[in-house]
């Protein structure tokens, strides 16, 4: 990592991907913001990596920018930022359902440019900073009945080039990250709804659906993921920026 202590935002830091990142950074000796609206779940995770639990509705805009400003009240500064919140989509879903792609385009694309949008100001006055969205093997390929998850991951790629572009000179590196299915809760959730739809069992979903086409077949662990971001946030990672790492067990090599 860099050499001294970093604040670091969670966004979805109380489960799967978001607690194994936050535990992953906590160990790096950094301040960890957990923002959920999980509050139990939150709370215990922030309790185990000794940081700062924020209730987030990141839907609203107020929320986003209170987030940021707690962070920064609370530890001097805003170094990393990790966009890790998600939606859980239990496909199939309706085809152009008018309030889940709200709800996506909200969570999943709007608040991290309103996040990046609020902590660039002190990552821009330190010199250093580190962005990085947790975009999804959906922001390179598409799949069917998941129209407003898929453009809002593809539309997280967009913005993640641009900012990388203008954070350049600023030492601010901005950087997203496609894995393929991961194993937690909202994935869990997801084998149990297949699973129920295909009248199969769950072992089936997993090898007969998720991991039919792919090279690797396996569900990714979280810790795969939170160990590429570790890396992104230190000064070995500092001249990868605008990227798009996927880690998708060959996916999308096809």
């Amino acid at each position: 990592m860099s050499a001294k202590p970093k604040c670091v935002i969670v966004t979805g830091g109380a489960n799967g991907i978001g607690k194994s990142i936050s535990k992953r950074l906590a160990e790096e000796g950094h301040s960890i913001v957990i923002a959920d609206v999980n509050e139990d779940n939150g709370l215990s995770v922030a309790k185990q990596v000794d940081g700062l639990f924020v209730h987030s509705d990141l839907t609203d805009r107020r929320a986003c920018k209170k987030l940021v400003e707690v962070a920064y009240k609370e530890f001097g500064s805003v170094d990393i930022l990790i966009n890790n919140a998600g939606f859980q989509h239990i496909s199939p879903v309706v085809e152009f359902d008018e309030d889940k792609w709200e709800q996506m385009i909200s969570l999943m694309l709007t608040a991290p440019f309103l996040l990046t949008k609020y902590a660039w100001p002190f990552m821009k006055s330190n010199k250093w900073g580190r962005v990085i969205n947790m975009a999804s093997v959906h922001a390179q390929v598409a799949s069917l009945n998941k129209v407003g998850y898929i453009s809002a991951k593809h539309g997280l790629i967009g913005l993640t080039k641009t900012a990388a572009l203008e954070g350049g000179e600023l030492g601010i590196t901005v950087n997203a990250i496609c894995p393929s299915y991961v194993r937690t809760p909202l994935v869990d959730n997801q084998i149990a709804a297949q699973a129920k739809a295909h009248g199969i069992n769950e072992d089936e979903v997993i090898e007969k659906i998720m991991l039919k086409t792919i090279a690797i077949k396996h569900l990714i662990e979280p810790n795969e993921v939170a160990e590429l971001v570790r890396y992104l946030c230190s000064e070995s990672a500092k001249s990868i920026t605008g990227s798009s790492l996927n880690i998708d067990c060959g996916w999308t090599a096809q």
